[in-house]
């Protein structure tokens, strides 16, 4: 099973777990606040406009206030069935490629949002996919403001995430460098390097 499959059932189990109201990594944002975002993200580009056009902002709260009217397992299962068929979002490759990160950084933004948090032991599949998503031209997209290279220094290899000097080294387990580079400071990682490198690091910002 693809990685964005999996994460998108588990997250939707995690969804169910921990209600509407649970805090998440999202700066801001509970549960309820991140089914919508991914919602919107999904099935709903009119409002998601709303979000950078200031004329639709009115349009995009209404239909925010209208996902919040429905019933939370409503809601919840709605995505968990995916994109709808239109979007290509949901067609294999594309999936992959935009649904891969995405999902596990969100299952892990709910998971790590409640005290007392452990890391999850991936099966090999799952590592896999979460390398290959580290192998990919993503990283340097959501690197690209830290104003140095940065290495991944994995358990069994080292993967270069984004060129540049001074090169900082990232040190740890596959899921916790990828959630390090998508900007959660929940994770589990060391940043080794130069004085330079590492401030470059501590001064710059992850993420898309």
């Amino acid at each position: 099973m693809r990685l964005s499959q999996s994460e998108r059932q588990a997250l939707a189990d995690e969804f169910i777990k921990a209600g509407p109201d649970a805090p998440t990594l999202c700066a801001g944002w509970n549960t309820a606040d991140l089914l919508n975002h991914l919602t919107i993200r999904e099935s709903r580009p009119d409002a998601a406009l709303g979000r950078v056009v200031g004329p639709l902002r009115s349009h995009a709260a209404k239909v925010v206030g209208e996902l919040n009217s429905a019933p939370w397992l409503e809601r919840v299962e709605r995505f968990r069935a995916g994109p709808p068929r239109w979007n290509p979002m949901g067609w294999g490759p594309i999936d992959r490629l935009t649904n891969s990160a995405e999902m596990f950084v969100h299952h892990e933004d709910v998971r790590r949002g409640a005290p007392g948090w452990q890391p999850r032991a991936l099966s090999p599949e799952q590592r896999q996919q979460v390398e290959a998503v580290l192998d990919s031209r993503m990283m340097s997209l959501v690197l690209r403001k830290l104003d140095c290279g940065v290495r991944a220094q994995l358990p069994d290899r080292s993967i270069e995430l984004r060129a540049g000097e001074p090169m900082a080294t990232v040190v740890g387990e596959p899921a916790e460098v990828l959630l390090w580079a998508l900007g959660r400071d929940a994770s589990q990682v060391e940043v080794t390097g130069s004085a330079a490198a590492v401030a470059a690091v501590r001064a710059g910002r992850r993420g898309i």
